[in-house]
């Protein structure tokens, strides 16, 4: 199966290597980060967390996403995502391997990071999260190799798969909800300490996830002959319906908690993002852009006429997962440290360096998708045959 990555058109190598010259300058930030020290990025010590930590925190949602296709096939026996199962697995993987990545870049000192296994903490939400995306990985990729192998051979994939598959849709869940207990569990950080997080996680990644996999679909349907099936991406379309009004609703909750109930050390995070607060005012256009998105997203899916316009739907999916990633992969986890436990202003934002680095991480897991989704698609046209 590997052979068909070294065969393609000239839009084909010219994708890979765009990608590989980005990952090149990537890595070359990356050894300057590790020779100049976190410094070279916008964190200090009033805000910890920035921008690695905020797309981690973004590609677990799409990482998870992967069981709103496993879930029907297997559990509820929808034949429409046949075509759909082994993308989105191979979605679940490369965003795990970004995911883990962007944990790697964020330690400074790459050797840091074996502290967590030689020095392990159950106590402590961060182990079980590595534990998490780590059993995540593995479960994935043997899935994954099993059921193309079977493909490819056209038998039925063996039995002692199946509960392997089964194991694999709580998993998913569980990944981004310790996740969301990173956050929740830290007592002097109220913008994060809210019992809602965990189901907002989950809300949001159900849409960006399975958005970014139409998105993915349509472009193979424009580009090989690879056809998902129009039933299979609309039963998405509607998954992604309901996830983000649920996405929607749970923000709309903590708004309203907050300004109800007049706590300022709630409200100033609010104020922060949608208005600013002390002249800070870097997030305020983004969060706006993000909420405009967001909204009219919801408002054309739930047009059904819109919604089955497949050139429609496809702004609709980018418009969400654009959203989706300002809320998450830029604004939530920074506004977490703004104001401060002091209630100082702090000022954050992302260095070119540290922008640089993360379009290579970027770049790394579009690559893995590029390859993982040529093999499964040259499998597919050897069955046709």
């Amino acid at each position: 199966m590997l052979e068909q990555v070294l065969k393609g058109t000239k839009n084909y190598w010219g994708w890979i290597f765009i990608l590989s010259a980005i990952i090149l300058v990537g890595f070359f930030f990356y050894l300057e980060q590790t020779n100049y020290g976190l410094g070279i990025t916008g964190l200090s010590r009033n805000v910890t967390w920035g921008f690695y930590i905020a797309q981690f925190t973004f590609l677990v949602g799409v990482a998870a996403s992967g069981v709103m296709v496993v879930l029907p096939y297997y559990l509820h026996d929808f034949k429409a995502f046949g075509k759909l199962t082994i993308l989105g697995e191979f979605l679940a993987i490369s965003s795990v391997v970004m995911c883990m990545l962007f944990i790697f870049v964020d330690m400074g000192q790459p050797f840091r990071i074996i502290n967590v296994f030689l020095y392990p903490s159950p106590e402590s939400p961060m182990f079980w999260d590595t534990i998490a995306l780590g059993g995540y990985l593995v479960l994935n990729v043997i899935i994954s190799r099993v059921i193309l192998d079977s493909e490819r051979k056209s038998i039925a994939p063996p039995k002692w798969i199946k509960p392997i598959i089964l194991i694999s849709i709580p998993w998913a869940i569980s990944i981004h909800t310790v996740t969301a207990f990173l956050y929740s569990g830290l007592v002097a950080k109220p913008f994060w300490m809210t019992a809602v997080l965990a189901p907002r996680f989950l809300a949001s990644a159900f849409s960006s996830g399975p958005a970014l996999l139409i998105l993915m679909c349509l472009i193979l349907k424009r580009i090989t002959k690879f056809d998902p099936g129009k039933e299979a991406i609309q039963k998405l379309a509607i998954i992604i319906t309901y996830a983000m009004a649920a996405n929607i609703f749970f923000i709309l909750m903590e708004i309203f908690t907050a300004y109800y109930s007049g706590i300022p050390e709630h409200i100033h995070h609010f104020q922060f993002l949608f208005v600013g607060l002390e002249g800070n005012t870097n997030l305020v256009p983004w969060m706006w852009i993000s909420t405009i998105l967001a909204l009219s997203a919801l408002i054309f899916l739930l047009v059904p006429s819109a919604r089955r316009n497949e050139k429609i739907l496809f702004g609709i999916c980018l418009a969400i997962f654009a959203s989706i990633w300002i809320d998450k992969g830029l604004g939530m986890v920074v506004t977490g440290f703004i104001p401060t436990s002091l209630n100082e202003v702090a000022d954050y934002w992302p260095t070119i360096p540290e922008v640089l680095i993360s379009l290579g991480v970027w770049a790394i897991g579009f690559f893995l998708i590029t390859i993982f989704y040529k093999i499964a698609l040259s499998v597919r046209r050897e069955i046709l045959r």
